[in-house]
């Protein structure tokens, strides 16, 4: 068993951590290696469910975790640490005009085949620096998320961070995940209220630093 998990250590570049060997109390739904995520299927690159961040992020996703537990919540990660074949394949999906399975859930509103253009997804993510992160709060007991206006990855106006048309409570939830986040040394990509990204993180050529070392 320990040899397993040497094993599994030594396979990550120098710089990258297990997300769970930092703190293992934050709570990881790794979407895409799952069938529930827009695509409908588990992306390419995505082999097992684990979250691999760079260590300096994992330092900073503890400390907000550490905070957000004095209010009896915490964090949820959705996705850290992104294959850069996962968005090559999110490209070619979006070109596939007839797979449109997974509308109604994540992107009602919107032409799939836009995507890129609407700067929803990118052939280069900063999430291959394995710095940027996406997440939302959530209670610690019953693991309930809080109200943030729509769930993440949902590609709609309404996701925008600062969107009017949310209720109150959204509105609120919105402004603390983002204040926390802060913080602690992350910025907020304006399109996505769930999406955060270290400012001083340790990769930072585009896109020499864009790694496509397989998630598992």
């Amino acid at each position: 068993m320990l040899s397993n998990l040497q094993f599994s250590k030594d396979f990550l570049p120098k710089g990258f951590v297990y997300l769970n060997d930092i703190d293992p109390s934050i709570e990881q739904y790794i979407m895409y290696a799952k069938e529930d995520n827009f695509t409908g299927r588990i992306v390419k690159g995505y082999e097992k469910e684990v979250a691999i961040c760079t260590y300096q992020a994992a330092l900073a996703l503890k400390m907000i975790q550490e905070e957000l537990n004095k209010f009896g919540l915490g964090l949820k990660v959705y996705d850290i640490y992104r294959p850069a074949q996962a968005c090559l394949d999110f490209y070619e999906w979006s070109q596939d005009v007839n797979d449109q399975k997974m509308k109604e859930k994540f992107y009602p509103h919107v032409d799939k085949k836009d995507f890129f253009e609407l700067g929803y997804v990118a052939k280069y993510s900063g999430h291959s620096r394995g710095s940027a992160v996406d997440l939302t709060i959530i209670t610690l007991e019953g693991k309930e998320e809080l109200n943030m206006g729509t769930r993440v990855d949902f590609i709609d106006e309404l996701s925008a961070t600062q969107n009017p048309d949310i209720s109150f409570e959204a509105k609120k939830n919105r402004l603390m995940l983002r204040s926390i986040m802060e913080k602690y040394g992350f910025e907020n990509y304006s399109k996505e209220w769930w999406h955060y990204s270290l400012r001083n993180e340790p990769f930072q050529r585009k896109p020499e630093d864009h790694f496509d070392f397989p998630v598992k």
